[in-house]
């Protein structure tokens, strides 16, 4: 027993010395520690493509035909992203819609459940049952009553469907920040509660003297349309679905323990010019140019061609999103089929005041704040722009709670590593 006793004292000796000696391993030396992270590596986002690091020569290639100024010259250098191939299509974004609508109806029902963490979350593995009773009770605030309904029977309030999420302000955090002087985190959080549906009526309130009855009813929802760009979306809007769809990724890749880098959002101005042009430097279509007709005479854009034979280009409206051949980024219609909202405030001099390095510019405005500032770049021109408007270069804006038939979006979604090092990721 003494035997066993003064053996477990000399191990327990040996331990401490090695200990006070520094270990195994190191020796003593400094040589960092691992950080372990359950696969680093994120994977290519699907229907996205990679846009490389590089120096964009940005402003006007051409006669600045609108005489706005607000195009001059520029050199700067970009860092690589991925943006998506094609435009939101009305699929896509059907999609935001009908978790919203279901994460609603778990919530109002009760379908929820116990995080580890103390919180609660939508229990996505029980199903709705919709035409049950108690389900029709409970969600009644969400219907239309048929009595109010144009078909005589009930249906969904698609106006009631509501995206609430945060958004946190690293920027302001960063330039507010003292040592020993932490601010709380609520300061520079920021609450959103946007109504997701499209407004379908554009297509009715932008033109008063014309029959749109027919697409303004089947545009967005009916199937002939999936591949088509959604339109009727404001900048808050596109927002709230780049939000959701980060939230929805990442929430698949925790429940794997996985790590997910980057955040899905519109791209700046400048990023998507540089996008757009696809590694020509000063051409005026991200096709090149100067001509918007190949050599056998077809439109390579969807726009209003000469006076107005909106139909000789291949559509009469919007076109599906993988139209046309792409850029060589690999990127569908950067120049016409619907404008494109970017996160960029519109102002005149903003070529004036961006950095050289990864510029962008942003703006914070309230509710009470002038119209005028709620101005965001839309770029791209659209289906019923002019050809000077589809060139890469050419600038426009639309006000951020504005809806329109002719504004869709797409987003981006940034991997820092391989950008630095400019190497395209894998697959």
């Amino acid at each position: 027993m003494m035997k066993q006793f003064s053996l477990r004292i000399v191990a327990l000796g040996l331990i401490v010395t090695a200990w006070g000696c520094g270990g195994v391993g190191p020796q003593g030396q400094v040589v960092g520690t691992t950080n372990k992270v359950n696969n680093p590596t994120t994977p290519s986002p699907v229907g996205m493509t990679w846009v490389p690091s590089g120096v964009m020569h940005m402003g006007s290639s051409d006669q600045d035909l609108r005489n706005a100024n607000d195009v001059k010259n520029r050199t700067v250098q970009m860092v690589g992203f991925f943006m998506d191939a094609t435009e939101i299509s009305n699929s896509e974004y059907r999609q935001f819609v009908d978790w919203v609508r279901d994460s609603t109806a778990h919530t109002v029902i009760g379908d929820l459940k116990d995080n580890e963490d103390g919180s609660q979350s939508v229990d996505w593995k029980k199903k709705i049952k919709w035409a049950a009773e108690e389900t029709q009770d409970a969600l009644a605030a969400y219907y239309i009553p048929a009595s109010e309904s144009i078909w005589g029977k009930k249906e969904f309030d698609n106006q009631k469907l509501v995206y609430s999420y945060e958004t946190f302000d690293y920027d302001q955090m960063a330039r507010s920040y003292k040592q020993g002087q932490a601010q709380a985190r609520t300061t520079f959080l920021t609450k959103y509660n946007p109504i997701i549906y499209p407004d379908t009526t554009v297509w009715m309130k932008m033109f008063s003297y014309s029959y749109n009855e027919p697409i303004t009813h089947q545009y967005f929802w009916f199937p002939s349309f999936n591949q088509y760009p959604v339109v009727g979306v404001t900048w808050y809007q596109a927002n709230a679905f780049s939000h959701w769809r980060t939230k929805y990724w990442r929430s698949y890749r925790d429940s794997k323990k996985q790590f997910l880098e980057g955040e899905f959002r519109l791209p700046s101005e400048e990023q998507w010019e540089w996008a757009a042009r696809g590694g020509r430097a000063q051409s005026p279509y991200p096709w090149g140019g100067p001509y918007v007709v190949n050599k056998k005479g077809c439109y390579l854009a969807n726009f209003k061609p000469n006076r107005g034979n909106y139909s000789a280009d291949g559509g009469l409206y919007t076109v599906p999103v993988n139209a046309y051949h792409p850029n060589d980024y690999g990127l569908y219609n950067m120049s016409g089929n619907v404008a494109e909202w970017t996160n960029s405030p519109y102002q005149a001099n903003t070529y004036d005041n961006i950095a050289d390095m990864s510029p962008e510019i942003r703006m914070r405005f309230k509710d009470s704040d002038p119209t005028w500032w709620k101005r965001k770049v839309i770029r791209g021109g659209s289906w019923k722009d002019v050809v000077s408007a589809i060139q890469v270069s050419a600038r426009d804006y639309e006000f951020a709670d504005t809806a329109k038939a002719f504004v869709g979006f797409r987003n981006i979604v940034q991997y820092l590593q391989p950008a630095l090092t400019n190497r395209r990721p894998r697959k």
